[in-house]
């Protein structure tokens, strides 16, 4: 069975780890909201638990190949294809433009951190 390079082993594993975290920063405010800061709290480490399980093995694979930079900005850029869905269809915010001009800067730190 042939080996997925490791920038898209990296990426697969950031993009999963990024479901579970913005779960963890942000489901709450949806569920949680009347309940005791402790039990949102505690819902969101053990979301973050599953987070980290994916997020440790990506960077230690991406490392292999990739600076901490570049896996730095990799990681902003995965969390904000990951952010705008969530935020549009699962917390039912609208779109804004403004999540068009950030994609936009994340193309030009992307270009800076990944030129050769």
């Amino acid at each position: 069975m042939p080996t997925l390079p490791v920038m898209m082993q990296t990426a697969l594993l950031l993009v999963c780890s990024n479901i579970f975290m913005t779960f963890a920063w942000y489901s709450h405010l949806k569920h949680l909201q009347h309940r005791p800061l402790i039990q949102a709290v505690l819902f969101s480490w053990g979301v973050a638990f599953f987070e980290y399980l994916l997020m440790v093995p990506a960077n230690r694979i991406g490392h292999s190949t990739l600076t901490i930079s570049q896996l730095k900005i990799m990681q902003e850029v995965i969390t904000l294809s990951v952010f705008v869905p969530f935020v549009v269809f699962y917390m039912k915010e609208p779109f804004k433009l403004d999540y068009v001009w950030a994609a936009l800067c994340m193309t030009g730190a992307v270009y800076f951190m990944f030129r050769t």
